[in-house]
């Protein structure tokens, strides 16, 4: 599989708190800047062995974007600066310490099969979005 010239978000795809992200984004991605892929996915593993140092970690988004790979709030603060409108406001909590952060987002992974539940098998996407997914 080769790597997208596009951003690629990858994600724990039995998580519903992660695919409500994926969606959220994909409504709001009008440019159509991101694609994605499920953390699950051995293409996906693949794609991350040269440039994410734990690969197998499932418990951060993944956001690879001009050959680098970012992680935890950095992911998502970074995430938020292609959105649509008042979202990119979002990316100014890049201020907050990277620590302070980590921390909250590593809570919210730790607990989020709790809170949010787990689906049993990675979502499949629908034949129009097909093409954002790898």
């Amino acid at each position: 599989m080769t790597t997208s010239t596009h951003p690629m978000i990858f994600f724990d795809g039995v998580c519903n708190l992660c695919n409500g992200f994926v969606q959220f984004i994909i409504k709001r991605d009008l440019k159509d800047v991101f694609r994605f892929g499920s953390l699950q996915s051995e293409n996906v593993q693949e794609i991350l062995k040269g440039v994410h140092a734990n690969a197998l970690d499932l418990t951060t988004v993944v956001l690879l974007e001009n050959g680098n790979a970012y992680t935890e709030s950095d992911a998502i603060l970074r995430i938020v600066k292609h959105l649509h409108a008042g979202w990119r406001l979002f990316s100014v909590f890049i201020i907050v310490p990277k620590p302070i952060r980590n921390a909250v987002y590593r809570f919210v992974a730790k607990h989020r099969y709790r809170l949010f539940g787990r689906r049993e098998s990675c979502m499949v996407p629908t034949p129009e979005l097909k093409n954002k997914f790898l």
